[in-house]
């Protein structure tokens, strides 16, 4: 996520680890290029790391774009009896394999949608529900947006406050978008733009970081006790809110920059080589 799109409340500067002595009490994962490889299953590395994290009494934690709904089978799949999973950009956070959400965030997202929608007026527009699925404008591919779509009109999309609300154009370019919410300056929203033409509204102030808070209280934990992994703009002030922050060895120049360190890419398990240097091979 742009940098601009900070605030002090959610972490934009790191609160460092606490002693030489510092071992992880929870550790916080991305799940699209740091998890997982798109398109791919976790491999067997990364699941022993996380089995290994978690035997210890580390809280593994999950926190993702995605909807709760999108993350329970991928979940099943790590080899952990359970656990929570900040969702949807901290809109969400959930109990872990059930769904059960916990916690939840909305907004009134037709104002900026209505601003984004007069610079892109192809864009499709969907909006989250709850545990369920997604209204939508349009169709979107059913690997890019997981889950159940109804198509509504805009009118029928925005009536009640969402958890989040989804554009995709791919006419235009990721640095399109970023350029373009620069310019327009939304308020009453926070925003999250990807590595392709797709760009996340949420409600304002609600980040990774500020679900992650939540979890926190939930646990008994504290924020400097926490290891966090991530590769994408929305990993920012995650990355900058954690004890200690990594960062893919794939991820933009930004994301290194506000990270402690930076592991070997997706591709190469980076996020478990990372997870061993703390609990072991």
């Amino acid at each position: 996520m742009d940098r601009s799109n900070l605030s002090p409340d959610n972490g934009d500067h790191h609160v460092g680890i606490p002693g030489p002595r510092w071992q992880p009490e929870m550790l916080v994962l991305d799940i699209d290029g740091t998890l997982v490889e798109p398109g791919c299953e976790i491999t067997d590395r990364v699941r022993a790391a996380l089995v290994r994290a978690s035997d210890a009494g580390c809280h593994v934690v999950l926190a993702t774009g995605r909807a709760s709904f999108e993350v329970m089978e991928l979940f099943r799949s790590t080899g952990l009896r359970e656990g929570l999973a900040v969702c949807s950009n901290g809109a969400v956070v959930a109990r872990m394999p059930t769904g059960e959400i916990l916690a939840q965030e909305a907004f009134n997202a037709r104002p900026a949608l209505d601003a984004l929608l007069q610079h892109v007026p192809a864009a499709r527009v969907a909006v989250e529900i709850a545990g369920t699925g997604y209204l939508v404008t349009h169709q979107f591919p059913e690997e890019k947006l997981l889950g159940p779509q109804i198509v509504a009109p805009l009118d029928g999309l925005c009536s009640e406050p969402v958890i989040r609300a989804v554009v995709r154009d791919p006419s235009q370019t990721s640095e399109d978008f970023r350029t373009l919410m620069q310019r327009l300056r939304i308020r009453g929203a926070s925003y999250a733009v990807g590595f392709e033409a797709w760009l996340d509204l949420g409600p304002l102030g609600v980040t990774k970081a500020s679900g992650l808070e939540k979890v926190t209280s939930m646990l008994g934990s504290d924020r400097r006790m926490a290891l966090a992994i991530g590769d994408g703009h929305n990993d920012a002030e995650m990355l900058a809110w954690a004890g200690r922050g990594v960062a893919m060895g794939h991820a933009p120049a930004h994301l290194k920059q506000i990270a402690d360190a930076t592991t070997l890419t997706v591709n190469e398990d980076g996020a478990a080589a990372e997870i061993e240097k703390w609990f072991g091979v």
